[in-house]
């Protein structure tokens, strides 16, 4: 008898814990469809709202990306820990209920599995189709794991990446196949077979911006190299996304039309987001912790200090707010952000950084400023310059953390910058009258997996890479 697939059952049960679950029924239950065409897969690609929501929250509230109000410290102790930077809080205990990270990337990772187990023996389709269908789903798996193993392990250091612990790599969608913590050099040597068998397969274009084509592969490889400090390859391949997409959105226009409402310190009315899903930046797209129609996070006011005078793209997303004895940058774009995606003003970041290392740096400062253009409104626009590695450096990741903000790659550059030792990132802040202190050397820089997943693991063992 024809064996099925239970595959809306077991990526729900991933969210709320390994549960036991079926992986096949004898029999199709009434009132639902086996998955057999190419479409039936190609669906789930389709299904933002499962497959593709990145929540880092957490790493958010430590770079404090974001506001978090008394309020919110005051009931949510794994939050304060991280705001507040609180090295002796014990977040491992503290984090028995954030679990939506962890569940929420592995039942996508489960669904992608699914596709490239099942892509290739698809119905209704072509060999070239189903293979297309195979690749990009191999793309957002390794997206997957990037996210995973940059929030729960430590970044990647070529000299101990062997001999630290990753995440459990799991490549089956089995809810029983088991899974194995592995070593962070094996995590990305994974993530770098899955996007090299994956490339000869992307279309150029693709049916939506949820599908990752040519460019995304070429853009996501710039990423991963980056972060594993390999400068020639992320270079290359940056060049070769910006051959595919090097569009940049016009951010002084934006401001420009809607001046009126921006400048106005009395409204606080939404102006549309551009940043959604035809936005001409994107790559890919991805949503970030929410994924309905909404506004922006709020920004702590010591945090917009850090914004260019003139960015047009912070002052259209912003305006400074007090209510009762609290002081913030409230947000004021509706609609739908690119958060877990990836765009072309990273990849343009990415190829600056690599052009400064390789001592290019009027290169280097010329990629930066062709975005800045972009950004800085015109009576405060002026090229910014640099006469060596370092001061191209500081010019390039202070765009690169004001435009990628709320996230996951701030937090991904400061830890590898952290690690190499040279532009370490640390941070500090004054909050009710004390001052508060984030080293580069802090173990916070890495958040502690779920209890829920050490406790049941599924079919294998977690040991955390941290201690609390």
């Amino acid at each position: 008898m024809k064996k099925i697939y239970t595959y809306i059952i077991c990526p729900l049960v991933m969210l709320v814990g390994f549960s036991s679950c079926e992986e096949y029924l004898d029999d199709v239950p009434k009132g639902s469809k086996t998955p057999m065409t190419l479409a039936d897969y190609e669906a789930f690609v389709r299904n933002e709202y499962t497959n593709h929501t990145v929540n880092v929250n957490q790493a958010l509230n430590l770079l404090n990306d974001r506001f978090l109000n008394e309020s919110t410290l005051s009931f949510s102790p794994l939050d304060k820990a991280n705001y507040l930077w609180d090295e002796s809080a014990d977040r491992i205990a503290l984090n028995r209920a954030d679990e939506t990270t962890y569940y929420a990337s592995y039942a996508s990772i489960s669904t992608f599995n699914l596709i490239i187990e099942n892509a290739l023996a698809t119905t209704e389709a072509s060999e070239g189709e189903q293979r297309v269908l195979w690749a990009q789903a191999k793309v957002l798996r390794a997206m997957s794991y990037f996210n995973l193993a940059n929030f729960y392990a430590d970044t990647y250091e070529a000299s101990n990446a062997t001999d630290k612990l990753s995440v459990p790599l799991i490549t089956s969608a089995d809810i029983n196949a088991p899974s194995e913590q592995v070593s962070i050099q094996e995590i990305y040597d994974f993530m770098v077979s899955d996007m090299e068998e994956a490339l000869p397969y992307l279309p150029e274009e693709s049916v939506t911006v949820l599908h990752p084509n040519l460019g995304t592969g070429y853009a996501f490889l710039a990423r991963l190299y980056l972060q594993m400090g390999d400068y020639d390859e992320a270079l290359a391949n940056a060049n070769r996304a910006l051959g595919e997409n090097n569009s940049l959105y016009d951010w002084t226009a934006y401001y420009q039309a809607n001046a009126m409402v921006i400048e106005d310190p009395e409204s606080y009315v939404s102006t549309p987001s551009p940043m959604g899903f035809d936005y001409v930046e994107s790559y890919n797209f991805r949503h970030g912790a929410v994924t309905r129609i909404t506004t922006e996070n709020n920004i702590p006011a010591h945090r917009a200090q850090r914004f260019e005078t003139g960015d047009a793209r912070f002052l259209s997303r912003w305006k400074v707010r007090t209510v009762g004895a609290e002081t913030f940058y409230n947000s004021t774009l509706s609609g739908y952000f690119n958060y877990g995606g990836i765009t072309t003003v990273e990849v343009y970041l990415i190829k600056a950084e690599c052009l400064a290392r390789d001592n290019q740096w009027g290169a280097a400062m010329d990629i930066l400023n062709q975005v800045r253009k972009t950004r800085i409104l015109p009576e405060s626009y002026a090229d910014l310059t640099a006469s060596n590695e370092a001061q191209a450096m500081e010019a390039i990741m202070k765009t690169k953390m004001n435009e990628l903000i709320l996230t996951l790659i701030p937090f991904c550059d400061a830890r590898r910058l952290n690690a190499e030792g040279t532009y370490t990132v640390g941070l500090s802040k004054e909050y009710n009258g004390d001052s508060y202190t984030l080293s580069p050397e802090s173990h916070l820089w890495t958040m502690p997996f779920p209890q829920g997943a050490v406790d049941n693991p599924g079919n294998g063992t977690i040991t955390q890479n941290v201690d609390k």
